[in-house]
């Protein structure tokens, strides 16, 4: 058996959302994911800026390094078209931010604490949650030297656990559960 078929995310956790006072619209809040990592910052840097590492873990492409001010395209997977994206800071290996995402990477001990900001539509924030912890579970492997492969996507949607995990973030964040896929696609 390979890692990847071995591979069980764990339970929800390390997760919280806002909604931002002045903020117009209603829909959107920010999920703000906590996860220690046992590798440096700069490690873990280069795999949230890097376009080859990002390939390996995250849910889109990269047209150029992220770790520069400045504007690159991003593939989200799935996505029909690039979209263009802006990044507005680039502290290394401490503060990345670009489009409705913000990166914080803090020392911890030999490891960092890794924490997304990600404003979501809330309809969807259950499920962005569950995506990104996957996400995190895979850039772990990677960074470990035992990658297990990308999982993103409807991929990730199908993948043992994702819907666990949508309940339980459901659950956590105080929300009714997204019925997605819908039922008739879950019973096909």
């Amino acid at each position: 058996m390979t890692d990847r078929e071995q591979y069980t995310p764990g339970p929800a956790s390390g997760a919280q959302i806002r909604k931002d006072r002045g903020q117009n619209d209603e829909d959107k809040w920010t999920l703000i994911l906590v996860r220690d990592l046992r590798h440096s910052p700069e490690k873990v840097w280069q795999a949230l800026t890097d376009p080859a590492h990002l390939r390996e873990w995250a849910p889109f492409e990269a047209d150029g390094n992220l770790g520069t001010v400045g504007t690159v395209k991003l593939t989200w997977v799935g996505a029909p078209t690039p979209q263009e994206t802006t990044v507005r800071r680039a502290d290394a290996p401490k503060v990345l931010e670009y489009n409705d995402v913000r990166w914080e990477l803090e020392a911890l001990g030999g490891g960092t604490r890794l924490t997304l900001w990600h404003n979501i539509d809330r309809h969807f924030i259950s499920m962005g949650a569950a995506g990104w912890h996957i996400c995190f579970d895979v850039l772990d492997h990677l960074l470990s030297g035992t990658p297990i492969g990308r999982i993103v996507g409807v991929e990730a949607m199908s993948f043992g656990g994702w819907q666990r995990l949508n309940t339980e973030y459901a659950k956590q964040f105080g929300i009714a559960t997204p019925n997605w896929p819908p039922k008739a696609a879950q019973e096909s």
